[in-house]
């Protein structure tokens, strides 16, 4: 019988300890290596629940190796298969991956090289350096798996000639956008509201209800996208992205509720009324940070139509202007991948990813 629901880090964390790290301490002494939860996976997020264990979820975790022990790899995976215990925790340590060809249940503790598994995820090895393709090119969601989480064990970071290769300074060095790059984003997701912020408006002139409910939708989301990047915190895909926002610190405590009302207003005064609230709410962030000059936050009609809109371009322009790398202020204002490709297919596509933001960036 299962016991109780255990948030899916806190499992890891003590199946490495109780049951992995003995195993590889009887059977690979003195191996060099981390241990962690971190890439795919609610857990690795924070926002598991009892509802997740009904699949791809039980006790699991991932040992990665230096590359000098990379031919001990399938070594390890076998010795593993053999001797986990069935259960732990009550919990099944051996069950079905429902993405995977074979419905074969399976244990889940990943051994990996370290750089390849690096790779894998970003399509480098990010312990080089991260150039502008690197951070480009890479979902946010991608870059919240491998920063969120947990590390158990940095033993690749324990010895001098291995310290480069530690796990807890990789994911240190992968923790927030360089300056320039974080403003670069910031201004094409202000980019983004104000090539659309007019839209709701218009289609609530011409009677078109539903396109003005899909247009507020869109901006609220990207409202949301926008909030969580000024707080310093890499949005997550769609499911996800409610319960990031929820958890923001330091937001104002009226912007939630004007981005849920303008959501839920049935007649376009009241929906406009709170997306401009939570406009400004934004914009005074945004002056805040101090990153630019203060830009007036209040909104305005859009030329002589009817409806109100902020200019969202305004902070956009100023956030350009104020990026010191010639390389990034140059660039078209289409941002990280994510910020113009909504593909599931192609964000879980690294190689795809790199292609469009090399195309970007020689144009």
């Amino acid at each position: 019988m299962q016991n109780a629901f255990l948030p899916g880090t806190d499992l890891a964390r003590h199946y490495y300890a109780e049951v992995v790290r003995p195993l590889l301490d009887r059977h690979a002494p003195g191996l060099d290596h981390s241990a962690a939860l971190i890439g795919w996976g609610s857990e690795v997020l924070g926002f598991d629940s009892p509802r997740s264990a009904d699949h791809n979820w039980g006790p699991r975790c991932q040992i990665f190796v230096g590359a000098g022990d990379a031919g001990r790899l399938a070594g390890l995976t076998a010795m593993l298969a053999d001797q986990l215990p069935a259960t732990f925790l009550g919990w099944p340590t051996r069950f079905p991956d429902v993405t995977a060809a074979s419905a074969a249940p399976v244990h889940w503790v990943q051994v990996a090289e370290l750089g390849e598994w690096l790779a894998g995820q970003l399509g480098r090895d990010p312990r080089a350096g991260m150039g502008l393709l690197d951070w480009l090119a890479t979902p946010t969601q991608v870059l919240a798996e491998l920063t969120g989480g947990a590390v158990f064990w940095d033993g690749l970071a324990r010895r001098p000639a291995l310290l480069a290769s530690g796990l807890e300074a990789t994911r240190a060095a992968l923790a927030w956008y360089p300056d320039d790059v974080w403003r670069y984003v910031l201004a094409c997701q202000w980019a983004r509201l104000g090539q659309e912020e007019a839209f709701p408006g218009r289609c609530a002139e011409t009677g078109d209800d539903l396109g003005g409910l899909v247009m507020t939708a869109r901006l609220v989301r990207d409202l949301m996208r926008l909030t969580m990047l000024m707080r310093r915190r890499y949005p997550p895909y769609s499911k996800w992205l409610g319960t990031a926002f929820a958890r923001l610190p330091d937001v104002p405590e009226a912007l939630e509720p004007r981005l849920s009302a303008a959501m839920c207003s049935r007649s376009w005064p009241d929906r406009e009324q709170n997306l401009c609230a939570a406009y400004e709410l934004a914009a005074q962030m945004h002056n805040d940070l101090r990153l630019t000059g203060s830009v007036d936050v209040a909104t305005r009609l859009f030329y002589d139509r009817p409806y109100r809109v902020l200019d969202a371009g305004r902070f956009a322009a100023a956030l350009r202007d104020s990026i010191v790398t010639d390389e990034i202020r140059r660039l078209p204002m289409t941002g990280a991948v994510d910020q113009f490709v909504d593909s599931t297919d192609a964000l879980t596509d690294p190689s795809l990813l790199r292609t469009a933001v090399s195309a970007q960036l020689a144009n």
